[in-house]
């Protein structure tokens, strides 16, 4: 683990030993310096709203576990070099009780995959956002050769995204060496950016420097403590040579994967609009009794106007808009002894109008949970059953 991340108090990092040093000369980022890693790159994720996004060098996958809520992303990869690592917090990727109550309106699936990320697996290819959080330190010289070519040549994303120590702010670090004992190398911004603007130009993307982890008063010549290089593949851009084989080129080791429910998956939207139209039919049949029973009381005058008994239903949960739109449906009525809710009705409540369908829709789902008019236009029920309260009359 780093020692920016750790908060570490010392001035050498040699087989992980570490001397203490003053208090005072120890550097503390709030948040933590990983956690603006991580926020850098969820921003980013708002903004450009990725469908297929890749975390590579994953490690205990707390990037993927920030992801894995943004609900335009519906492919979410990690991938590490340690299989034991990947094993022992993939569970931490799972569906929450939470996800299945209220799932997502797209699908999502999680998978992390054990390999090396100089190799070629075609189930990375056309992804819009990889990134390589303090990832490059770690490669020796062979492999660093390799990365552009397997990230910006093969896999080719939209954007991607690529962090790693500024060694210019080590100075101001009570060390004397590498920030970490696995990093190979550390690099200044002029180091970097030389790196950066040549794999950039040579696999024809476009890239922006930054950074995280301000410097303190006094020392800002030395720029951000992590340097940040956001790369974005030119739209101009030439497509590669088509070879058919590299489209199923597996060599990755998958180790975990998971499929969150969401309503693209029809047992879950089933699931999800049985539950809502009985519950909404249920609350419109007993405030029709509501409404019943006052008029009854106020029987021998002017009934009371039904607009106010359908205001009261309404309640104060929604929005003058929404409001609006249910006031503006067909309104429910009685058949005899049956208590008709016309679709276009429940449709037209939040939470049901939400939903990814249609009335056509609506009948094919419920086809064998509810009963619908003979017209197919409106859900059916008793008006009474035998759990109604009924007041005595006094």
């Amino acid at each position: 683990m780093e020692l920016e991340k750790m908060n570490v108090q010392c001035n050498s990092v040699v087989d992980g030993n570490c001397e203490e040093v003053c208090p005072e000369k120890v550097i503390k980022f709030k948040p933590p310096l990983y956690k603006q890693r991580y926020q850098f790159v969820r921003d980013l994720v708002d903004r450009h709203e990725p469908k297929k996004v890749a975390d590579l060098g994953c490690g205990e996958t707390e990037l993927l576990r920030l992801l894995k809520i943004y609900p335009c992303i519906q492919l979410l990869v990690g991938v590490d070099i340690d299989e034991e690592k990947l094993q022992s917090n993939g569970h931490h990727l799972s569906p929450y009780l939470g996800e299945f109550v209220k799932p997502r309106n797209l699908d999502l699936t999680v998978t992390l995959y054990h390999g090396s990320v100089v190799e070629r697996d075609s189930r990375l290819l056309g992804f819009d956002l990889i990134t390589c959080i303090e990832l490059i330190e770690h490669l020796d010289s062979d492999h660093l050769a390799r990365f552009p070519e397997v990230v910006f040549g093969y896999l080719s994303p939209a954007m991607i995204v690529i962090s790693t120590p500024n060694s210019e702010f080590n100075p101001l670090f009570p060390i004397v060496t590498l920030r970490d004992a696995d990093h190979k190398f550390e690099w200044n911004r002029t180091e970097f950016q030389t790196w950066a603007l040549e794999v950039a130009n040579r696999y024809n993307y476009s890239v922006e420097f930054t950074g995280v982890g301000t410097p303190p008063a006094g020392a800002e010549h030395v720029g951000f403590c992590t340097q940040i290089g956001v790369f974005r593949k030119n739209s101009a851009a030439a497509p590669g040579p088509c070879v058919p084989e590299q489209h199923h080129r597996h060599v990755y080791k998958a180790v975990y994967t998971t499929t969150y429910p969401s309503l693209q998956q029809e047992r879950v939207l089933r699931f999800e609009l049985v539950g809502e139209v009985l519950l909404q039919v249920e609350r419109l049949r007993l405030g029709h009794l509501r409404m019943l029973r006052e008029q009854k009381r106020e029987s021998g005058t002017l009934p009371r106007d039904p607009s106010a008994a359908r205001s009261l239903m309404l309640g104060a949960v929604f929005t003058e808009a929404e409001k609006a739109r249910i006031e503006n449906s067909p309104q429910p009525f009685c058949e005899g002894d049956r208590f008709c809710i016309p679709l276009q009705r429940l449709l037209a409540y939040p939470r049901l109008h939400r939903l990814p369908v249609d009335e056509e829709r609506v009948r094919s789902l419920l086809a064998d949970s509810v009963c619908f008019s003979s017209d197919g236009s409106a859900v059916m029920v008793d008006l009474h059953n035998s759990w109604d309260y009924e007041p005595e009359d006094n």
